[in-house]
């Protein structure tokens, strides 16, 4: 005793601590739960990716072994081995039944009304004698369904044992029957396969004969299962404070979107192999897009393109094909514009006809481009370009290339036929009764998007570069599963409508570690234009975009205006948005309809920021966000006008750790009168900008935790007919003209804590019939 007392002390003198003991979660089960190798294997337990989920206060100890029943896992010794470790305050998951069920086996099978029982009620009484807190899982549902696509349950008695002892025994119970039943309903038929092993031939070493497997998760679908296990966790408060807190506050890590990454045959097919040449003059075409034929033919694998410079027009990707760009391949989109036929496509929205984009891809599954390469698409023969944008010779070297100029001088326009389209102002879109011809002589107007990807399932793109795009580089429509990873996007700063990413009404997609520097906006959700993005209905949503950095761009991450469809769970974090001309914006009007909703976007970084850092318009003009020298712009006209489905509706935005360091003003909100922004929560803002914070229209915004340093204070905070607007803990740099001014006829509570009432009474004004009694101070 007198050791360990002396060994304490001389731990505590030279500054050691002893380590905390973490809490154990004990995995006891079968294969569906169990750890499985990781080296070009694609099958995982559930157990095994849960620690994900946990936080750094667990200790996960899986002891689940594939094959195992509750007879076996006993006979084996297994349960004793788990005995011997276990410490009072531990939990101990128990999921068993999928081999139970084998009435065939002497070894593995257990009746569930006797020994599965017994031995269950065993596992429970021996953890509780330990001090730990045994949990009964009950197993999880395989994938089954019927001729008709109804659910098949292929567990019999098992699970209800399971609740019955639960119930009788008063322990904790997590009904993974239950809930997997229901995910692998949502998924559907054929969408569940990708949480299953359905592996084709040549995919994988350890399955290279392929494998249809309806029991066995891929990573994808134990992520999936193991988050539905945190999320009873927390509806039945389970060791809930143990579940692992996700970088956005108000979400844990298992409530973040999960997105499925295909994979592919093990098979390449060299676009030289069909006659390709790196010679920058032969136009490859035909070569590419025969490569990528063949090899979709094949069941899928790999098209490579190797270093060099390869001139082509457009390309059209098939199912089941990577499309790889080795290190030094550079794809140069011709310039001809004659290579790019009218076809059936979108504008801002709207159902259009379009020059075929460089890059095509409509109703595929399983797609990818990846690997080094740049893809460039000469898109300064297609982009108009306005003269007050360049200096004066760089406006002359541009218009010596041919093209034409509008009569004032303005803007250069790449043919006639472009320009006649910009005059008539047709987007090219189609009326009934329309074809593709009655649009051929404004073709050159209609420029197309480069990436273009509609009805898509399970879509990667990773490490390659987009350039001189024509118009929207990557374009996603209606598309499910994406993975954008450390993909570049570069265009020029003036080049019009080039936004760098465009995903309009999609869903589960994940953007992390790309870099974008372009002439429109940055990241930005769609999801259709007024009556017909409102009838076609379809959201953008479970978007995760993260690590990414924004260059110049008129947004760094943007929602609208073409949102009729609606947007929600989206989850923006770890940005930094350099020079953007605003860093979050979110814009909308009248006429557009849609509900924006849970919205959540933390540590962000913004530098030079030209407009505002945070903007909600709902009066979008459609215009550039930082006026031009000498431009001068009306303010709306404000009406209330009835609600309709028309309508938009931006509410629930949570918006946390924010650092801006140059703006122009610190935040913009300005909501319509029939439908205000509402609730939006700002926690811990450190703004650096010419003004401060500016709320018209709002309802039910929180500031937490801000500090600003604003040059004009003249006022700091200027609200105008908003209400149950709070401030708490508003700091700001010394002697501030005047603090707030609070405007307007229809204002409602705004309460101020943790402030100066003095400083703030002396130095609040009440203009144009607001009410001095509805400010509240403490």
């Amino acid at each position: 005793m007198k050791r360990i007392v002396y060994f304490t002390l001389l731990l505590a003198l030279f500054g050691f601590e002893l380590p905390e003991k973490k809490v154990r979660f004990f995995m006891v089960g079968d294969s569906t739960m169990a750890d499985k190798p990781l080296a070009n294997n694609p099958e995982r337990g559930w157990g095994q990716l849960f620690p994900q989920l946990l936080s750094n206060e667990v200790e996960v100890h899986n002891h689940a072994v594939n094959g195992r029943s509750t007879k076996s896992f006993v006979k084996e010794g297994r349960w004793d081995s788990v005995m011997k470790q276990l410490r009072a305050g531990d939990y101990v998951f128990i999921q068993f039944g999928h081999n139970d069920s084998k009435i065939t086996d002497s070894n593995r099978y257990a009746a569930p009304q006797t020994l599965y029982r017994n031995t269950l009620i065993r596992f429970v009484n021996d953890a509780r004698s330990k001090g730990a807190n045994p949990i009964l899982v009950t197993p999880v549902m395989r994938r089954k369904f019927d001729s008709k696509g109804a659910f098949v349950d292929q567990h019999g008695e098992y699970p209800g044992v399971v609740r019955e002892i639960a119930q009788q025994m008063n322990v904790q119970l997590i009904d993974l029957h239950r809930s997997s039943q229901q995910l692998i309903e949502q998924h559907g038929v054929e969408g569940s396969k990708k949480m299953f092993l359905w592996i084709d031939p040549r995919h994988y070493g350890a399955m290279w004969e392929g494998k249809k497997d309806d029991t066995h998760f891929s990573e994808y679908g134990a992520i999936s299962v193991a988050s539905l296990v945190c999320a009873e966790m927390k509806a039945k408060n389970i060791g809930a404070q143990y579940l692992k807190p996700s970088v956005h506050k108000e979400k844990y890590e298992y409530e973040l979107p999960k997105i499925y990454a295909p994979h592919f045959k093990k098979d390449t097919f060299s676009i030289v192999q069909y006659g390709a040449k790196n010679d920058g003059i032969t136009l490859n075409t035909v070569a590419i897009n025969k490569a990528i034929e063949a090899c979709s033919a094949n069941g899928g694998g790999t098209v490579l393109i190797p270093a060099g410079l390869w001139l082509t027009g457009p390309i059209t990707l098939k199912s089941h094909v990577e499309l790889y760009t080795a290190k030094n391949a550079l794809i140069l989109f011709t310039a001809d514009r004659k290579a790019y036929p009218l076809v059936k496509s979108s504008f801002e929205g709207v159902y259009a006809a379009r020059c075929q984009s460089p890059i095509t891809a409509e109703g595929l599954e399983n797609i990818a481009i990846t690997g080094y390469g740049i893809f460039h698409g000469s898109g300064d023969v297609w982009r108009p370009l306005k003269r007050n944008k360049l200096t004066e010779s760089e406006w002359k070297k541009h218009i010596a290339r041919g093209g034409v100029v509008t009569e004032d001088k303005t803007t250069w326009y790449s043919s006639e036929g472009a320009l006649k389209g910009s005059l008539t102002n047709n987007i090219g879109k189609l009326l009934p009764g329309m074809e593709l011809k009655d649009f051929e002589e404004i073709r050159d107007f209609l420029r197309p998007n480069m990436l273009r990807i509609l009805d898509c399932k399970n879509v990667v793109l990773e490490g390659v570069t987009f350039e001189n795009s024509p118009a929207w580089t990557m374009h996603l429509i209606t598309s499910q599963h994406i993975s954008i990873k450390n993909v570049s996007v570069k265009n020029p700063w003036y080049g019009q409508n080039t936004d760098a990413l465009d995903l309009e009404a999609c869903a589960n997609v994940l953007v992390d570690g790309c870099k974008f520097d372009t002439g429109d906006d940055g990241i930005c959700i769609k999801s259709g234009r007024d009556e017909e993005g409102r009838k076609r209905g379809i959201a953008t949503e479970n978007v995760i975009a993260k690590n990414t950095t924004v260059y110049h761009a008129h947004g760094g991450f943007v929602i609208g205006s073409e949102m009729s469809g609606g947007a929600k769970n989206l989850f923006v974090s770890d940005c930094n948005f350099i020079g953007t001309d605003i860093g979050l914006r979110f814009k909308t009007v009248r006429g557009r309809g849609g509900v924006v909703e849970n919205i959540y976007a933390t540590n962000i970084n913004m530098k030079d920021i030209p407009g505002e850092a945070i903007s909600f318009d709902m009066y979008y003009a459609a215009k550039d966000p930082v006026p031009l020298a000498g431009e001068e712009r009306a303010l709306p006209k404000v009406e209330i006008l009835p609600v309709t489905e028309a309508t938009p509706i931006f509410r629930n935005f949570y918006i946390n750790n924010i650092v801006c360091n140059g703006a122009a003003k610190a935040v913009f909100v300005r909501g319509i009168p029939e439908m205000r922004v509402s609730n939006v929560i700002f926690n811990n803002l450190t703004m650096k900008t010419d003004k401060g914070i500016e709320c018209t229209e709002a309802q039910g915004i929180s500031f937490n935790n801000v500090y600003l340093e604003s040059a004009d204070t003249k006022p700091l905070v200027h609200l105008q007919n908003s209400a149950d607007i709070s401030f708490n803990q508003l700091r700001y740099a010394p002697n501030p003209v005047m603090i707030m001014s609070i405007n307007g006829d229809r204002n409602g509570k705004i309460k101020v804590t943790g402030a100066d009432a003095a400083s703030f009474k002396n130095k609040t004004e009440f203009r144009y019939g607001a009410n001095a009694s509805l400010l509240e101070l403490k």
